[in-house]
């Protein structure tokens, strides 16, 4: 269903200039799990909303959690080669093309919520509000910004955290948070499922740095020890394998509890934080 709306909302290949278009539909359509989107609508359902009302939504997240790993991948960034088992955006398109590859998918992705017709508790302007404040210069960027400066230096539990609350957990939480939006949910509501979203956001973070430390290249379909190599603080850097893998599973203690009053609407939310603690790549 994502998928088809996004080939749907995003300009076709053919478009002119079709460079752009073809390098864009490149790294949307690589193979990616489709998590923040499945997240948001399965968000929407959990409140008693219809996931079609949350489906603009979704794609855009999808759009500019795609732009930050075009630009994540960049030599300027962490200089990788390799995305989903396929080569990186600008090692087929070339670094110009890729940084606006980017762009053009931050900025779809603001179309793509003027198309929403949310309930009228929670307006477009509500929404882009929320959404461009988890992927400005306070939680996304800000998240890049702090990552790129914990290289080459020990920094603290509490540093790591906030990089990745910023970095990781934002675009995961606002695609919560507008999923609950778009169905209408009451604020209570809305306050459960956002801490949800920051429990599984970090949780999340942490599997990442584990796999990144443990894993290989084939199974995690992008380069392993990038971490270590950019001499990179981490949560195994500071709280050691077996701590960070206690604390990922204590974090998705904590956002089950934040569904249980949800009942089995969130089943789908449950499952999706149990994959979080478990996933291989």
């Amino acid at each position: 269903m994502v998928d088809a709306a996004l080939d749907r909302l995003l300009p076709p290949e053919t478009a002119a200039p079709a460079t752009i278009h073809k390098a864009m539909r490149y790294s949307v359509f690589a193979g990616g799990k489709r998590i923040r989107p499945v997240l948001c609508l399965a968000a929407c359902e959990a409140v008693g909303g219809k996931a079609a009302v949350a489906m603009p939504l979704a794609c855009a997240i999808e759009c500019i959690h795609t732009y930050s790993l075009i630009h994540d991948d960049l030599p300027c960034m962490d200089d990788d080669d390799l995305r989903r088992g396929k080569p990186t955006n600008h090692k087929v398109f070339g670094e110009g093309i890729a940084v606006l590859a980017g762009d053009a998918l931050l900025t779809e992705a603001f179309a793509m919520v003027a198309k929403a017709k949310p309930p009228k508790r929670y307006p477009v302007q509500v929404l882009v509000s929320d959404l461009a404040f988890a992927a400005g210069s306070l939680r996304l960027i800000a998240g890049q910004v702090q990552d790129l400066e914990n290289e080459e230096r020990h920094a603290s539990l509490e540093e790591v955290k906030t990089t990745h609350l910023n970095k990781t957990a934002a675009l995961i939480t606002t695609s919560i948070r507008l999923g609950t939006m778009a169905g209408n949910a009451s604020p209570a509501e809305l306050k459960r499922l956002t801490r949800y979203g920051q429990d599984l956001g970090l949780a999340f973070q942490v599997i990442d740095d584990i796999l990144d430390a443990t894993s290989t290249k084939e199974i995690m379909g992008k380069s392993v020890g990038a971490d270590q190599k950019n001499n990179k603080s981490t949560f195994p850097t500071v709280l050691g394998l077996d701590k960070s893998k206690q604390y990922a599973a204590d974090l998705i203690a904590d956002a089950h509890k934040q569904l249980k009053p949800f009942g089995s609407r969130a089943t789908p939310l449950a499952a999706i934080a149990d994959f979080f603690l478990t996933r291989k790549n």
